[in-house]
């Protein structure tokens, strides 16, 4: 294990791999797949550029992050940012697993190793209720999603319950962290996943009680803020996030009252890459690993994005704008 001051020239070197602005320009403008690899063929991810890539560049994605992630877990001062970035993969295995549990079907095309605990694992503390391996408050949500479908429950209970746990975990370890710029990107995480969550509700006229049940207080606009719209109109929602601590952000993607989500769920990527905009001068602490972690995931994302695209006979405009920021 290294310090940060010695972690961070390895950092800097990693940060070189990214693909660049205009690497990613040229695979947006690209007429067609064959252009693309061409590009990449110029890059970090030429490794990758098999015969069959054009039908599985997914998996060589999925290996491109796990591969960084076993790297970066050799190397890094505390683990529990790697766990932290890389509970997204873990709660939505939990969640693959466990529907495959219940329905009896193969979802394992859907499944991405976390770098931190195997497929096998998971199944087994699914299957068991108990893990050695896995941390206790994951096992605890595990045995709550267990005793739920006791009861006969559906399947949109199951993504509740894992949804709701994953953001009261992402801030217990951000706090357990203790780096102010992750908590702040946490933060703002679960805040606009709230304001997501509510709209949606709302918008589907969904009653007190569901709200209640889906929505988190780990935010810094408390759960009840929400709930007091439960019965409110619409336009009272809109008007309340148009005076929120996010109206800023948020005034750019409400149009005629009506809020558009592709554009929340994009503001949310690019507020956390904002978080970490003063990583490079931070010669000692944690940002610079911060700061490209948070840019190798979206970089991968984009990637998905930009690929699934060009595959499928998207627009250069539809491909834009599905994109995310990750040059703070």
């Amino acid at each position: 294990m290294r310090n940060y001051h010695q972690l961070n020239p390895i950092i800097r070197l990693k940060e070189m791999t990214l693909l660049k602005p205009q690497e990613v320009e040229q695979m947006i403008t690209a007429k067609n797949f064959a252009v693309v690899e061409t590009v990449l063929q110029q890059t970090h991810y030429q490794r990758y550029l098999h015969p069959y890539f054009h039908e599985q560049f997914e998996i060589s994605l999925d290996e491109e992050l796990l591969k960084t992630i076993k790297e970066l877990i050799e190397l890094v001062p505390n683990q529990e940012i790697l766990r932290l970035y890389m509970m997204p993969f873990t709660f939505h295995n939990l969640k693959v697993l466990t529907k495959e549990s219940v329905t009896g079907k193969d979802y394992a095309h859907l499944l991405v190793e976390d770098g931190f605990y195997t497929i096998d694992e998971c199944r087994t503390a699914i299957k068991t209720g108990i893990s050695e391996v896995l941390p206790e408050k994951i096992v605890t949500t595990i045995q709550e999603v267990r005793e739920y479908l006791e009861g006969g429950a559906v399947l949109q209970g199951i993504d509740i319950i894992y949804d709701r746990r994953y953001l009261h975990e992402q801030r217990r370890l951000a706090d357990k962290i203790n780096i102010p710029e992750l908590q702040e990107a946490v933060i703002k995480m679960i805040d606009l996943t709230n304001i997501t969550i509510a709209a949606r509700c709302l918008s589907q006229k969904r009653s007190c009680s569901f709200m209640k049940a889906v929505l988190v207080s780990v935010g810094s606009i408390p759960k009840e803020e929400f709930l007091a719209f439960a019965d409110a109109s619409y336009s009272d929602f809109i008007t309340f996030l148009l005076e929120s601590e996010y109206q800023e952000v948020m005034r750019p993607i409400i149009h005629e009252q009506v809020i558009d989500f592709a554009g929340l769920a994009l503001l949310q990527d690019n507020l956390i890459t904002e978080s970490f905009a003063s990583a490079q001068i931070d010669a000692l602490g944690p940002l610079p690993l911060l700061a490209f972690l948070n840019a190798k995931i979206l970089e991968l994302q984009n990637l998905r994005i930009l690929l699934v695209g060009k595959r499928s006979g998207f627009t250069e405009g539809q491909i834009r704008e599905r994109m995310r920021r990750y040059d703070a």
